[in-house]
């Protein structure tokens, strides 16, 4: 696949309509019938998710903690492959794996000296590339790091809001 052809008409889109490039991304929390399950729509799917077993869940679904982790491993793998297809860079394998630690005491309202969320996030990339130079692997991490949304947004947060309909 030629990524730089597929991307060139877009990046000159961009380029010429600064406007063109701005996307709004929305993913929609439904209730369903037990108060620790929901299901998760983002447009072109939807999936179930559930509380971890650890705060009362059944512990077979994927909880928000997975949902979070999982976009962060996807995002990192796909631009880890686009960056290496983009740069030329021979990959015969990449895979990420990701990992969050976090004390369930936070969430669950036992301490108030506990962090609610993720203390820590671990990301592992495996990139079986043996024709690579270690210039080319550098230059893949650097710009996978720079170029990978899910982990920007987690270093530098955006601003968060949040809106109750019905009350001021």
């Amino acid at each position: 696949m030629d990524i730089r052809s597929l991307q060139k008409p877009l990046k000159e889109q961009y380029r010429h309509d600064p406007n063109a490039s701005k996307i709004t991304i929305r993913a929609k929390g439904g209730q369903t019938d037990a108060p620790v399950a929901c299901s998760v729509d983002i447009g072109r799917a939807i999936y179930q998710a559930e509380a971890h077993k650890g705060v009362g869940g059944a512990g077979v679904g994927a909880c928000s903690g997975d949902l979070l982790l999982g976009a962060l491993a996807a995002c990192a793998q796909i631009t880890c492959q686009m960056v290496a297809a983009a740069m030329g860079v021979p990959t015969e394998r990449i895979a990420v794996t990701v990992e969050g630690d976090m004390d369930l005491r936070g969430t669950l309202g036992i301490s108030k000296d506990v962090p609610v969320g993720f203390e820590s996030i671990h990301l592992n990339f495996d990139v079986t590339a043996p024709k690579a130079t270690p210039e080319q692997l550098r230059s893949l991490r650097e710009k996978t790091e720079q170029y990978c949304v899910v982990m920007q947004t987690l270093r530098l947060p955006p601003k968060l809001e949040s809106k109750w309909a019905g009350q001021d």
